[in-house]
């Protein structure tokens, strides 16, 4: 079957207090994907944000990010008062994200949520269903304010390497600040949960993300030391990035604690496969990032300032990806692709079976050969205009090189009244990948004021993409509903 879908953050939704959240537009949004004829809704990692804002730098794997909690639902229930709400500033335009209010308010505000808060059996349900994570989350996130927001690893000597006496000490003292962030999660859940309720009503699959490595100063390798390469005192041996190439000459160094594969292959990668358990609990498919670093990843050493003296090491493979498959039959998986790609990276795809990705916002550049052209798309693929990582499909025809632009609308024989966006939209519609997804911003025309990230760069405009109120129109949905029918993307089975 032929399937179609939308890239939309949820934090990119409008709303009242300065993010997108689970709220009234997010349950809007599936309607708008059910009218459009969508089957599928790609979204960033969950889990909470962290260094530069990024939700592929949370502290936990586990957790969900307390900024997309719905305040307006919280109000609803008695737990809080527009007059409170109202008291707080949380950023100057509707079309960013301040992440800096996010950060000084929302603990505010649901802090006074969690004073009115009772408990109750559906609380301690989720408490206990949840505890292989929660009970090291909450208390990693009060220790977290105790210590003022040092990271783990500058904590008291006991305490950074989880001493028994020293963590029970930890529980009984900090036990309504632990309850507190479990409260948080359990406001997460329970509103998560109602918003993939929906899609799955409508028939709209939800599409996560989930990043291949976590940071050091996470609970995830606070609690498992011995799962990641680190030293002696639980200092990073080496840490991950990318080697130099045409768009960066020292390469990008990500900092984050490498895996010990050969430890975790002992038990038969079980961190891996709960993480991977609960993403699909979370999503209907799991988008893994940084695939090919299952086959070989880049080392750096850890002192290093730049990625350029790194190396590459042999990575799980597919003993790793068997253990899921044994473990996990009906989870399914895309396989971030992207980047420099071998022999061995494009063999291993091809043992997995997972479906890789072709970012059309690739293939025009040049005319030399490219694995991203839509006549070198395959059935088992899935075909983006571009991505979060990307410049959006205007401000690549804005910036691209003349000869590109012109190799690009020769190709897609795009005329002026169609429209360079609309164009390439209709290009990967086109293409035989099963499955074809397309930015928000790219059906919304925006150039360069819509690109969600910029790789590499720590800049106020990353992950802060708002759509404007009244985005959600009508007739937008009229064009690419007639768009998904003209290329067999209903998901529907069709005679060939």
């Amino acid at each position: 079957m032929r399937e179609s879908g939308i890239l939309m953050h949820i934090t990119s939704l409008p709303g009242s207090w300065g993010i997108g959240t689970f709220g009234k537009q997010a349950f809007a949004f599936v309607d708008f994907l059910y009218d459009a004829g969508q089957k599928n809704w790609q979204i960033l990692p969950l889990t909470p944000t962290g260094y530069g804002d990024s939700p592929y730098q949370s502290c936990s794997a586990f957790a969900g990010n307390p900024y997309l909690i719905d305040l307006d639902t919280l109000v609803e229930k008695g737990l809080l008062t527009y007059k409170e709400l109202t008291s707080l500033s949380w950023g100057d335009g509707e079309e960013r994200v301040d992440f800096g209010c996010q950060y000084r308010n929302k603990a505010a505000v649901l802090r006074l949520a969690y004073d009115r808060f009772t408990g109750g059996e559906d609380f301690d349900q989720f408490c206990r269903e949840n505890s292989s994570w929660l009970s090291d989350f909450s208390l990693f996130m009060a220790l977290k304010e105790k210590y003022q927001g040092a990271p783990w690893y500058q904590w008291e000597h006991k305490l950074k390497f989880r001493e028994p006496s020293a963590i029970w000490q930890a529980r009984q003292e900090l036990k309504d600040e632990i309850r507190f962030y479990s409260f948080v999660q359990y406001l997460f859940f329970t509103q998560w949960n109602a918003l993939h309720s929906y899609a799955r009503e409508k028939g709209v699959k939800i599409i996560g993300d989930v990043p291949i490595y976590v940071p050091y100063d996470s609970v995830d390798v606070w609690s498992n030391p011995e799962l990641f390469q680190l030293d002696a005192q639980l200092n990073p041996e080496a840490v991950a990035g990318c080697p130099p190439d045409a768009f960066s000459e020292d390469g990008q160094l990500w900092g984050n604690p490498l895996y010990r594969w050969e430890q975790m292959a002992k038990d038969g990668y079980s961190w891996w496969l709960r993480r991977l358990e609960a993403a699909g609990n979370w999503y209907d498919v799991v988008r893994l990032d940084h695939f090919r670093g299952l086959e070989a990843y880049w080392s750096v050493p850890a002192k290093d300032t730049t990625a350029k003296n790194g190396k590459w090491i042999k990575g799980p493979g597919m003993d790793f990806i068997g253990a899921v498959q044994k473990k996990l039959p009906k989870l399914e998986l895309i396989a971030e692709d992207l980047g420099f790609l071998t022999q061995e990276v494009l063999d291993l795809l091809k043992e997995s079976g997972y479906p890789g990705m072709k970012v059309l916002g690739f293939a025009f550049d040049s005319r030399e050969p490219s694995d991203y052209l839509p006549h070198n798309c395959c059935v088992n693929s899935v075909c983006y205009t571009g991505t979060h990582d990307n410049m959006t499909a205007g401000q690549w025809f804005d910036m691209a090189s003349p000869d590109a632009v012109a190799y690009a609308r020769e190709y897609m024989h795009i005329t002026p009244e169609e429209g360079d966006v609309w164009g390439m939209i209709r290009t990967a519609f086109s293409t035989v990948s099963k499955l074809c997804i397309i930015p928000m911003q790219d059906y919304l025309g925006l150039g360069a004021e819509g690109r969600m990230n910029f790789p590499g760069t720590q800049t106020e405009n990353n992950w802060t993409w708002r759509a404007k109120n009244g985005f959600i129109e009508p007739c937008l949905a009229e064009k690419i509903r007639a768009l998904t029918v003209l290329y067999g993307r209903t998901g529907n089975k069709t005679k060939i």
